[in-house]
Formats: C-alpha cells, structure tokens, sequence
C-alpha cells in the first residue's frame, strides 16, 4: 500500500473524480480531498491511497504533469507528517530566525 499526494487541483475536483483517474492504474484504496476546516472550501490538494507500490508508480508516472478538471496536477509520492505537528514547526522556524 502507498500513499500519493496530490496537489494543484481544480475547486471542484472531487474524490469521485480522483478514484477515476488514478482506478486506470490499480485499485485504489482511499481518495481524500483536503478541506479547510474553518471555510469548507477544498484546499487545492488530495491524498490517494492505492493497494501496491507497483500501481502507486505507474500512477504517479502517468498522471504527474497531466490535466484533471482543467488543472495540470502533481502528483508524487506522499511524505510522512512531522513529528510534533505544527507547533514543532512553528518552534523550528523561531529557532532559525533568532539572531543570536
């Protein structure tokens, strides 16, 4: 099982339309578009999960580049979370711009 990262997508793209594209390369497993908590809008980006490594390449091989909803899409691997969340980040960005 891999998981890709979708990003750039159109407002009205949705998870049906995502599973149809990515289902030309294997099955997919989950199609999660990101929403905004506080606005309900979608944020632009989305996260499939599909059932092999394999499928997950060729996925991402042929969709990288091409148009969904008259959007050009990227589409790689996903990477892992942060550890300590956003609150982590924030503190690592504070660190950096202190001027010692």
């Amino acid at each position: 099982m891999q998981n890709i990262f979708v990003a750039n997508l159109a407002v009205n793209t949705t998870e049906q339309t995502l599973r149809t594209a990515f289902e030309a390369f294997g099955h997919v497993l989950t199609a999660k578009v990101v929403i905004d908590r506080d606005t309900g809008v979608p944020r632009g980006f989305a996260f499939v999960e599909m059932s092999s490594d394999a499928e997950a390449q060729a996925a991402i091989a042929g969709l990288n580049g091409s148009t969904i909803d008259g959007q050009v899409v990227g589409v790689n691997e996903a990477r892992p979370k942060p550890k300590g969340g956003r609150t982590a980040n924030l503190e690592m960005r504070r660190h950096r711009e202190h001027q010692y």
